[in-house]
């Protein structure tokens, strides 16, 4: 381990996963999906907790992971999980189902999204976690932005690697760029939080 993954190994240490969370880890590795790390899992369930989120839309379903951690955070909330890939509802079906949530608690939708994004509600929800292909990473935080409320919370795990220019497909002068643009507008908060690769948070005004 070389001294800059000190910390980062240190944080996810620190983390103690629950068997359903750590269940779906080891599926998500099987199946050669790359989940959160335990650390952004931990920062996903305190902050819908901290929102009280009973609204919450997920950019790329994996296998479960960040979808439990985030409803682990916030139990009563309804979880609309976005992905792809069949093969990982088919997986995330099953994880969410050994951890008890039902079919009235997980809504899984297949597709492209950005395809699905600009049929949702504006406004209709109160967190979203965004996960997923980086070369479309800046259209879904505008997504994002659209579909909370004002005082809802859009996430971007992996925001350290689009500005650091580890993830192909994504232009990382652009992605900085973005941040910059994020930063200075008044009135929104935001943070980059270096958890894992990275946990960019705003809030909408």
């Amino acid at each position: 381990m070389s001294p800059s993954d000190g910390p980062a190994a240190f944080a996810d240490e620190y983390v103690v996963e629950p068997e359903s969370i750590a269940h779906a880890r080891q599926f998500s590795i099987e199946l050669g999906v790359d989940p959160v790390s335990p650390s952004v899992g931990a920062q996903l369930a305190l902050l819908a907790a901290a929102i009280r989120a009973k609204a919450i839309i997920e950019i790329g379903t994996g296998a479960g992971v960040s979808g439990l951690w985030l409803l682990a955070g916030a139990p009563q909330a309804t979880l609309t999980s976005i992905d792809n890939e069949p093969d990982h509802h088919l997986a995330a079906r099953q994880m969410f189902g050994e951890a008890g949530f039902g079919v009235g608690r997980i809504r899984l939708i297949s597709g492209r999204a950005l395809d699905v994004l600009p049929r949702m509600n504006e406004e209709s929800y109160d967190l979203v976690f965004i996960d997923a292909d980086a070369a479309h990473a800046i259209e879904y935080v505008e997504h994002g932005l659209r579909l909370v409320h004002r005082g809802g919370l859009v996430l971007l795990g992996g925001a350290v690697g689009h500005a650091m220019g580890d993830d192909d497909g994504l232009d990382a002068s652009a992605f900085r760029s973005l941040l910059e643009e994020i930063g200075s507008t008044p009135g929104v908060l935001s943070v980059l939080s270096p958890a894992g690769t990275g946990l960019l948070q705003i809030i909408r005004p």
